[in-house]
């Protein structure tokens, strides 16, 4: 599954909700896939990292850190900046689709283990946004940069200009072009992130989410990922979360947040990862057989959890020798 197909398929399922709302795999009994599941560990997993999406390359790189003593900060940094590198992932970094004007503008958060975070906004001409976030939580004091501010920030930083916007996202860019309607369109998105969550030897927690939003947005628009709380949340008493999918339905719920305080409040990952689901869901007027929104959340045990409205959400698991891209489980089963 490609994953910039990911809300675009599923808005198009048209699929009605059951009454009974499970995790069971959508695999028959013959076929069983592997799922993330609530679990209870009765010693902590430690270390360990997840990430939205098949990315094994971004968490081999944050395993290589944290498999070396290194924290989760430093892990979560280095495995997005896989993603955000590579020409080829249109979703993120360097070669991400662009707005509806062609300009290439990215958004990613960082937070620590202390809850100190950082976040650029509208970011332009700079492939790796997670790590200017992180100057703006290390340098300022300040959370959050945007457009031009983060851009002369990330220069005196020391980050190289670069034109963002290849040759093969331009001419996505230009086909688009030839029958787009200059109007928000919710109902069929074709964006993502990659969001990442890590748990070192100290048992000290860190997330990462970077993206290059919405494909063909309005000019100046940011969706969830750089927004501290809903696209990201960490507590180091508890357990992080990061979302992804159609941001604006994210934000509404602060869904991040959600997760953790859930997870606060006894729920397992899994667990809280389905209510935060439900809380889009069941929402009066929801549409959500239009749009896709998935979770995925580790606790301080090195439990986790996914979940999404629809199928072929999947998260990346790296543990010990494993790394493995797994099915998540989803809410509308047909």
């Amino acid at each position: 599954m490609n994953r910039r197909k990911f809300i675009k398929d599923a808005s198009l399922a048209g699929i009605a909700v059951t009454s009974t709302v499970t995790v069971a795999a959508c695999a028959s009994e013959s076929e069983k896939k592997p799922e993330i599941a609530a679990t209870v560990n009765v010693d902590p997993v430690r270390p360990l990292v997840i990430a939205t999406w098949d990315v094994k390359k971004s968490t081999a790189k944050a395993w290589e850190v944290l498999y070396q003593g290194g924290s989760s900060l430093d892990a979560v940094e280095q495995g997005v900046m896989v993603e955000e590198a590579d020409p080829n992932s249109m979703s993120v970094g360097k070669g991400g689709l662009p707005d509806r004007d062609g300009n290439v503008t990215l958004d990613a958060c960082i937070m620590d283990k202390h809850g100190n975070c950082g976040a650029v906004v509208y970011l332009k001409n700079v492939t790796h946004a997670i790590s200017v976030a992180r100057k703006v939580m290390e340098d300022t004091p300040h959370v959050m940069l945007a457009g031009d501010g983060a851009e002369m920030f990330a220069y005196k930083k020391g980050f190289q200009k670069e034109n963002l916007l290849t040759e093969k996202s331009k001419k996505a860019w230009e086909e688009w072009k030839v029958e787009s309607k200059y109007k928000p369109i919710i109902n069929i998105e074709n964006h993502d992130t990659i969001g990442m969550l890590a748990i070192d030897k100290n048992g000290d927690l860190a997330g990462a989410c970077t993206t290059s939003g919405l494909a063909y947005k309005m000019a100046g628009r940011v969706g969830d990922s750089p927004i501290i709380g809903s696209g990201l949340f960490v507590d180091n008493e508890i357990g992080a979360a990061v979302a992804t999918g159609l941001g604006e339905e994210v934000v509404k719920t602060v869904g991040s947040f959600l997760v953790v305080e859930l997870m606060r409040q006894g729920k397992s990952p899994q667990e809280a990862c389905e209510e935060a689901i439900k809380r889009i869901v069941n929402k009066p007027n929801s549409n959500y057989k239009d749009f896709q929104v998935g979770y995925i959340a580790l606790n301080k045990n090195g439990e986790t959890g996914a979940y999404s409205i629809h199928e072929h959400f999947s998260v990346t698991k790296h543990q010990a020798n494993s790394n493995e891209n797994i099915k998540s489980s989803f809410f509308n089963k047909g």
